[in-house]
């Protein structure tokens, strides 16, 4: 693993572009051998050489190539955003400040920081002070509920949280170049996918990286989206959104999904003939909370037919709860097709046919523009693909 010195990954990249360690020493303002010391210490951590030295020069090694990639993409979104504040911060701000005043803009207060990061509230109060002197500026704001980060301040911050994000794949990387598997692949799965798609493409995934981590997070869509933009998740799984919700991700579809409706075995209308909207809306309903694709389609479904909604309605954000419910109740469901395929076909809960011509429903991955996945994480979107091709 790379210790997080800002410091030193200038000077690697220098001693990359410049190919000549005096050369870089001269750009990064250090002398030629604190630059030796820096690319030697990167390289036991990297576990092996970054260069191949030749008397024309210094060239990057295979794993030098794996390290500069990445690392060049995380420095310059840093950087970028650090300029924009004060061009200095680009050569005095350190990791643990950066940590620090992440920490500040999501705590908005010093001591709830320090404790977030397991540090003395001195310490974390000092790191930002840093950063205010080397912008000469204020970052924060104090009002009534704490320290509010200004707006350049929450660009740092966001590009910080990017950064760091991205130097955790450089480790993985890393680890995977020498045969072992590192880190852990973050997946916001809403709840369809958790149903079939998921399942299936992590045990694909379990046959050729039987060690490798994965955590699967769930929440709401905005919960999942906000983590996927700090970098906190790599990928998300669900409905596609239309439009975009943000700029700065990307969507890819993988299957089309329908909703059905849907009540359990030996409902009294299970057999009925001739089912109609106007019959259903007399039942009690168990439907989606407001704000998901699938409740959307359920309130549009009476809008346009000027109907007024079910009378007795129970929202429900858990897809275990709602077919509980099902199976023990009369209540009728909406539900997408592919989370109720199993208890279909297990005859558990029927589908009822009230000729509803449904509109389709695109599901798939959204991740960050720019993202590039490991090779462990580009595997998984790859089992997920074969599943949804299936």
């Amino acid at each position: 693993m790379l210790s997080r010195n800002l410091r030193h990954f200038r000077v690697f990249l220098a001693v990359g572009h410049l190919r000549t360690p005096t050369a870089a020493a001269e750009q990064c303002l250090v002398s030629q051998p604190a630059v030796t010391q820096a690319l030697a210490k990167l390289e036991r951590e990297a576990g092996g050489n970054l260069f191949k030295r030749t008397r024309q020069g210094f060239f990057l090694t295979q794993r030098g190539e794996v390290v500069d990639g990445r690392l060049r993409r995380a420095m310059a979104r840093l950087d970028a955003a650090l300029t924009e504040v004060s061009p200095r911060l680009t050569v005095t701000a350190t990791y643990a400040q950066l940590q620090a005043l992440i920490a500040m803009s999501e705590a908005q207060s010093f001591m709830l920081a320090a404790r977030n990061l397991g540090l003395a509230q001195p310490t974390v109060h000092r790191a930002v002070s840093q950063i205010e002197q080397e912008a000469a500026r204020s970052l924060f704001e104090r009002t009534s509920f704490g320290l509010v980060a200004t707006g350049p301040c929450r660009d740092i911050a966001q590009a910080a949280r990017l950064t760091f994000a991205e130097f955790d794949q450089i480790d993985a990387d890393l680890a995977d170049f020498d045969g072992r598997e590192v880190g852990s692949i973050r997946i916001g799965a809403l709840p369809l996918p958790r149903a079939k798609l998921l399942p299936e493409a992590i045990a694909r995934f379990r046959q050729l990286r039987p060690k490798q981590s994965i955590t699967v997070i769930d929440g709401t869509y905005k919960e999942m989206l906000a983590g996927m933009r700090r970098g906190d998740i790599d990928f998300i799984l669900g409905a596609l959104r239309d439009p975009l919700p943000v700029e700065d991700v990307v969507q890819e579809f993988l299957f089309t999904d329908y909703l059905v409706i849907l009540a359990r075995t030996g409902h009294a209308l299970e057999k009925a003939s001739g089912l109609t909207l106007e019959k259903l809306v007399e039942h009690p309903w168990v439907v989606p909370r407001p704000g998901t694709p699938t409740r959307e389609q359920f309130d549009t479904l009476f809008a346009e037919r000027a109907m007024p909604m079910p009378e007795s309605i129970v929202e429900c954000g858990s897809i275990l709860l709602m077919r509980e419910l099902l199976l023990n109740s009369n209540l009728l469901g909406c539900i997408s097709g592919q989370q109720a395929q199993r208890e279909v076909q297990t005859g558990t809960l029927v589908e009822l046919d009230a000729g509803i011509d449904w509109p389709s429903r695109d599901i798939g991955a959204t991740y960050r523009s720019g993202w590039v996945p490991t090779k462990a994480q580009g595997l998984l979107l790859d089992k997920l693909r074969e599943v949804a091709r299936g």
